[in-house]
Parts: structure tokens; sequence; C-alpha cells
């Protein structure tokens, strides 16, 4: 058996195992539905979720939500770690504010993020990108700093351009810091599209755990939970496969930490 069989397998197998012993531990202990439902019953909130089409719009929303957030913060945290990276004098000026605003708790923000923008996408949007833009910076301007001395002195020796000292040798060097950037601003960036709908929203799977609280439906807030979990594994994996295909000869990027 290979190994990427293996890593596929061996999860399933686990996961099996769990909702034997989840089933079994509710039925023998009585556990009453409101406290731990059990997994049929979360079978049950799932079909009626997607096979029935009832929370479509909900995790369309939370997509969506995210989807822009995370792009509009991680590229915009690029930028600006690239121009700290390469501009000492503007990372003196700016670094403290940078790191001040990320120290603030966001959920502190949310009430101003909400007059700022509306209780409408753009609000829970700005949240995700504020939650992804630090890891996403700091891997960036790491990465870049990072890059081999040898390598720029030899680009120097040929009078190369700034410019092309970035483009050629210090990006591609730096690869791996940022898709590790990426990968940790999926998981942030659920986080703060969550903590957004909780805050104010009638749309989301944040929402529909919050709503699904005032009536103990916790069938409902499983469903919710498990599409959130969905959404952080692919949006991983597909940042993961991005990372192997478009930066091959970053040798992390070909081991994984089941390896």
């Amino acid at each position: 058996m290979n190994e990427r069989l293996k890593s596929t397998i061996y999860p399933l197998v686990l996961l099996a195992v769990l909702l034997v012993l989840w089933h079994f531990a509710v039925s023998s202990w009585g556990v009453p539905n409101y406290v731990l439902p059990p997994p049929d019953s979360v079978g049950r909130a799932l079909y009626k979720a997607y096979i029935e089409g009832a929370y479509w719009g909900d995790f369309g929303y939370t997509l969506s939500t995210m989807a822009i957030g995370y792009v509009c913060g991680c590229s915009l945290a690029f930028v600006v770690g690239v121009l700290f990276a390469e501009f000492r004098a503007l990372e003196r000026l700016l670094y403290p504010f940078v790191l001040g605003l990320q120290s603030m708790p966001k959920v502190a923000l949310a009430p101003l993020i909400l007059v700022w923008f509306g209780f409408g996408l753009a609000s829970k949007a700005v949240m995700v990108g504020l939650v992804c833009f630090f890891p996403m910076f700091i891997n960036t301007a790491v990465g870049l700093k990072a890059t081999d001395p040898q390598l720029l002195d030899l680009m120097r020796v040929f009078s190369a351009s700034r410019w092309h000292v970035l483009t050629r040798i210090k990006i591609p060097s730096a690869a791996g810091h940022v898709f590790a950037g990426l990968q940790i601003s999926v998981v942030l960036g659920l986080i703060g599209a969550v903590v957004a709908e909780f805050v104010s929203s009638s749309k989301g799977l944040g929402y529909l755990i919050n709503a699904a609280t005032t009536t103990l439906d916790t069938s409902t807030m499983f469903a919710a939970l498990i599409s959130l979990a969905v959404l952080g594994i692919t949006g991983s994996q597909l940042v993961k496969l991005l990372h192997r295909k478009l930066v091959f000869w970053d040798r992390s990027a070909h081991s994984s930490l089941s390896e």
C-alpha cells in the first residue's frame, strides 16, 4: 500500500471507529439529544442541509465571505510584506502599527467594522481579510529576508537590477514561506468568517450555529461544524496542491506531516 493511499485510508478507518464509539456511548448512557445528538441525527441534519438543499444558501454565503476576504487580505499582505522586506525605512516606520493592529482582538474590532462597512457581506469579508493579513505578511517578509546571501552576491556581480533580483531570486526563494502563510490563513480566515457571522448576520454557517443555539438544535450545530471542517480541509488541500504544482523546486511542498 503506497503512502498516499495510507494517508487516506487511516483517517477514514479512525473516523468509522469514532462514529461507532459515539453511537454506542450516546445510546448506552442515554445522553439527551440536546447535549450530544447520535450520529444518525447529525446525518439527517446533513441530508436536510445538502440533499434537500436547506443550507446551501448559508454554505455559499460563508464560502463567498471567505473567498473574497482571503484573496484581498492575502494579496495586500503579500504586497506589504514585499515592501517591508525591500525598504528597511518603511519597515521601521510602519512595523509597530502593523504589530499593534495584529495585537488587537478582532472580535473587539467587529463593532467598528460593522459601523464602517455595514451589515452585509463587505463587513464579513473585511474581518476575514484582517485575520488573514498577519500570517501572510510575516511569512512573506521572513521568506524574502531569508534568501541565500550567496545568490544575492552573485546577482550583484552581474549588476542585476533590484526588480530582477526580487522577481528572479527573492520571491522564488520565499515561495515556501508564502505558501505556508496561505495555508495558515485558510484556517484563520474561516474563524474570522464565523466570528463576523456570530456578531451580526442573517446568513452563513456561523449564523446557523448561533440560531440553532436558541432552540438547542445540536444536530444542526454539528452539521454546520462539519461543513466548516470540510471547507477548511478543502481549502487547505487546494493550497497544498498549488504549492506542489507551482513551487516544484521546494522540497517542503512534497513532504507532509504524515510522512
